[in-house]
């Protein structure tokens, strides 16, 4: 399970997604998640879908690596989708079981959220999957740069933005090597109902918060030994300049996004409509 967390981690290939600017890959997440608010029709969710997967094509990272990021969001995939198909009462009545009623609606709701959520995850692993953590730094503090003008930190707030990032991957090898001491040592992570397996989670903790705090120490050390001051008197040995192609990029965004929206406001028939649901 903890093998199959892709948000954080870098995937090295060469393709015109990796070589895109970063700013490009920021402003193009925050659309997509931004215009995925907006669908909620069966049409819409084919196009972002199709969307999606042209970019999967063009990153060149396999979609099953991808794919494995979804099981970190199992429980709150299926929890949001039994509270939405079970709590909303409107519409046709499917099943009506004790005090358990389905309604089309729900179904609806329930289908759409949950790929809805599944469209997020994919789409936020995507952006740091092709993206170096410096040039992620880069990208958010170069897009946040009008920021300064009313004295927000922007330098500060990328780079721990970034370190966060950064340590995922790590802290997650580290719980796997703390892991594979316990059950050297007789510890049974694999049995037992859930509460069970929380509980064995626990002697986990301990060593882990320890070696989180000694890295970020270290880190700390190696940053004021080699004079980092934050963003005073700081220069880049690349500076992001765009090109042809990050341009069209953008076009291309600003058209995938304006599609997604108007698609809410097609003519279609009641089923293909969804009107919301909770997460």
């Amino acid at each position: 399970m903890l093998r199959d967390i892709t948000i954080g981690q870098y995937y090295p290939v060469d393709s015109p997604v990796h070589r895109l600017d970063p700013r490009v890959k920021l402003a193009g997440t925050f659309l997509f998640i931004i215009s995925i608010f907006f669908v909620n029709n069966a049409v819409g969710f084919l196009l972002a879908l199709a969307m999606f997967a042209a970019v999967v094509k063009l990153s060149r990272i396999p979609f099953s690596y991808m794919v494995r990021g979804l099981k970190t969001i199992v429980i709150l995939l299926v929890f949001s989708v039994v509270m939405n198909l079970f709590l909303i009462k409107d519409g046709t009545v499917l099943v009506r079981f004790w005090i358990i009623t389905i309604t089309d609606r729900g179904v609806k709701n329930a289908f759409f959220l949950g790929l809805r959520l599944i469209l997020l995850v994919l789409g936020s692993s995507l952006m740091t999957l092709t993206t170096t953590p410096l040039s992620l730094t880069d990208g958010m503090e170069k897009a946040m740069r009008p920021l300064k003008k009313i004295h927000i930190p922007v330098h500060e707030i990328s780079m721990m933005m970034s370190i966060a990032l950064r340590f995922i991957p790590i802290l997650l090898e580290e719980t796997d090597k703390i892991m594979k001491a316990q059950q050297a040592r007789g510890a049974d992570f694999e049995t037992g109902n859930l509460i069970e397996r929380a509980k064995a989670m626990v002697p986990i903790l301990v060593p882990l918060f320890i070696s989180a705090f000694r890295r970020a120490d270290d880190l700390a050390t190696a940053m004021e030994s080699r004079c980092y001051r934050g963003d005073s008197g700081r220069t880049r040995m690349k500076e992001l300049k765009y090109t042809k192609q990050d341009r069209i990029a953008y076009l291309i965004l600003i058209l995938g996004a304006a599609l997604l929206i108007a698609s809410r406001f097609l003519p279609l028939a009641p089923f293909l409509t969804n009107t919301g649901g909770t997460i």
